[in-house]
């Protein structure tokens, strides 16, 4: 860390008595647990949280590194904000999560707008960060780098109290980092090994989150059903869940991100018999064909996928199924797509999201042979999406006539409906609900909808009091 000693906030003459904090925060949901810890963070030190960064006199981007796509959402993100500290109110530019993880010794040179860079084990410092550029910055050469390798300072900025940004419903992040080697992923370089939270620490931050209004806990980590495993020596996934249950208050609890080799008869199990889990399940699978999985350094063949949700289905018989699959990985062959496409065909997934492949400097993936072109590799996309877009129809189409509860997440922008989701769908990655009333309904409550119209991306209902 490139830093001095600390010193104590309140004598640092140089930090405006009224500091105002813009926090942009991209990527996925586990990226948003983090930006809600630093908000809580920040705000301990009695500096105010603004959302306009015209108004603000230190902006952080939080960003997402993961793929292409998203290291440059995060670029042009810091560009713009830059033009604020070049022409508006913004002193420092500050820099957090994978893209800073990933790309640290960059900045300096491609990125000179940045201020300080935190690493994504130095969420921690960001009180620090602020303190050393407005009490030392004319002592130290810019930008200033956090980055600690010691894994517990991963989970050091969770707090069992900090900001809800998504109303009703919270992410609960149980684990950080991946034991997993997929040749195509930087997450284990980024984020580290997997580093699991104890389980009374988590209990305590869902009772927090109840107590302020979620209804609805979301557990997140980069491969949920392995949580526990470092910590406790086995899976521990379905035992949290278990005692997440027994939380008066707590409506609905479902898991994203997991694995297949994680769904035990003893997870299913208690997913079966626990009424407050939604039987939501899901498990990213990648693709179906032997060989790519091979390659891709995934354990999972085709074989064992369909044994896995044979057996999900057993155990659940109304689970609903949601998977990610890649396109144009070096070495797909035409069988090799054909394959994928027959499986997602035969599962019949309800919700399905396709990347085409993206090959990630520092990755074994990054220098194989073979590569696909990416015309072909832009068609397979096509061809997936067009198939799971009447998989999902369908599903959605038995639904008319069923009775759902509806969570309320807002107002179209039509003015007329409201739009939020029933337990079949999860917020962000799935489909939205719309639902007509003759009587005004509260954003965060639950109420029961009648299924009138069906498309593959979109439902329409009523409220089934006044149907």
């Amino acid at each position: 860390m490139s830093s001095v000693e600390e010193t104590e906030i309140s004598n640092c003459q140089a930090l405006p008595e009224q500091l105002s904090i813009a926090l942009v925060s991209l990527g996925c949901p586990k990226n948003l647990v983090d930006s809600e810890n630093m908000t809580a963070l920040l705000q301990s030190a009695g500096w105010q949280m603004v959302n306009d960064v015209a108004v603000a006199n230190v902006i952080i981007v939080n960003t997402c590194g993961f793929i292409e796509s998203a290291v440059r959402e995060g670029i042009d993100t810091i560009l713009e904000m830059a033009d604020y500290k070049a022409n508006g109110k913004c002193d420092f530019l500050i820099v957090t999560g994978c893209l800073s993880q990933r790309y640290y010794r960059e900045f300096a040179e491609s990125l000179p707008e940045v201020d300080a860079v935190l690493g994504t084990g130095s969420y921690y410092a960001i009180k620090q960060a602020i303190k050393d550029l407005y009490c030392n910055a004319s002592k130290l050469s810019l930008p200033l780098i956090y980055r600690s390798t010691d894994p517990a300072d991963r989970l050091r900025h969770l707090l069992t109290d900090h900001p809800v940004s998504t109303g009703a419903y919270a992410y609960l992040k149980i684990a950080e980092g991946c034991d997993n080697r997929c040749a195509y992923c930087a997450i284990p370089s980024i984020r580290g090994q997997l580093t699991s939270r104890p389980i009374e620490e988590l209990i305590a931050e869902a009772k927090s989150l109840v107590q302020r209004g979620v209804s609805e806990l979301i557990l997140v980590g980069q491969d949920t059903t392995s949580y526990g495993r470092d910590l406790y020596g086995k899976r521990k996934l379905a035992d949290l869940m278990k005692q997440l249950c027994a939380i008066s208050g707590l409506e609905q609890i479902r898991f994203l991100y997991g694995y297949a080799d994680g769904m035990t008869d003893q997870l299913l199990h208690v997913m079966a018999t626990e009424p407050k889990i939604v039987p939501y399940i899901d498990l990213p699978i990648q693709h179906a064909s032997d060989a790519v999985l091979k390659r891709m350094n995934r354990s999972d063949r085709e074989g064992f996928l369909r044994e896995t949700f044979s057996r999900i289905r057993k155990f659940l018989p109304k689970a609903v199924l949601r998977t990610t699959v890649m396109v144009g990985f070096p070495g797909e062959t035409a069988a090799d797509f054909e394959t994928l496409c027959q499986f997602v065909k035969d599962i019949k997934f309800h919700h399905l999201g396709c990347f085409v492949f993206s090959p990630e400097q520092g990755t074994a993936a990054y220098e194989m042979d073979d590569p696909v072109p990416e015309v072909i590799a832009s068609e397979r996309y096509d061809v997936i999406m067009s198939i799971q877009k009447e998989i999902t129809a369908a599903h959605n189409k038995a639904l008319i006539g069923k009775e759902r509860s509806f969570l309320v997440e807002g107002v179209a922008d039509d003015g007329i409906f409201y739009v939020g989701r029933i337990p079949e769908q999860a917020p962000e990655i799935d489909s939205m609900t719309y639902v007509a009333s003759e009587i005004v309904l509260t954003r965060g409550q639950r109420y029961p909808i009648t299924i009138v119209e069906a498309e593959a991306y979109e439902l329409t209902g009523v409220c089934s009091e006044f149907t």
